[in-house]
């Protein structure tokens, strides 16, 4: 199954999706700020990142810059998370890198289709 890195820093949020995404198979690897999570996606090269946009140290908007441009982890398929769910967030999120993005509380359900759809486009064919 596939390797996800989940950065997130809220610790109720981090136990709750990780536990509920490794019930379903998946190998979940944790990050509690954006400089662990560009350190640990470059040394764990994980299939997916689940990226919460709200981080100590280096935010996610700026991790997944980071992530992006660095042609060892650009391919990285990146979810954002993120509580504020306004339009201009999702285009902000899309604007630093993101693939997909998802609102907070995680609904499992969408966020797997998501999860599901990112792990099965080829990366050639992703945006």
């Amino acid at each position: 199954m596939a390797k996800i890195l989940l950065v997130e820093d809220n610790e109720m949020n981090r136990d709750m999706l990780s536990r509920r995404l490794e019930r379903r198979g998946f190998t979940v690897i944790i990050a509690v700020d954006g400089s662990v999570g560009i350190a640990k996606a470059r040394s764990e090269a994980p299939d997916l990142i689940l990226m919460d946009m709200s981080l100590p140290i280096i935010d996610g908007w700026e991790a997944t810059r980071q992530l992006k441009a660095d042609p060892a982890t650009a391919k990285i398929p990146v979810i954002a998370l993120t509580a504020h769910a306004m339009a201009e967030d999702r285009e902000k999120a899309l604007g630093a890198g993101c693939d997909d993005f998802d609102t907070k509380p995680v609904e499992l359900t969408r966020l797997l289709g998501k999860i599901d759809a990112m792990l099965k486009t080829p990366p050639a064919a992703k945006p």
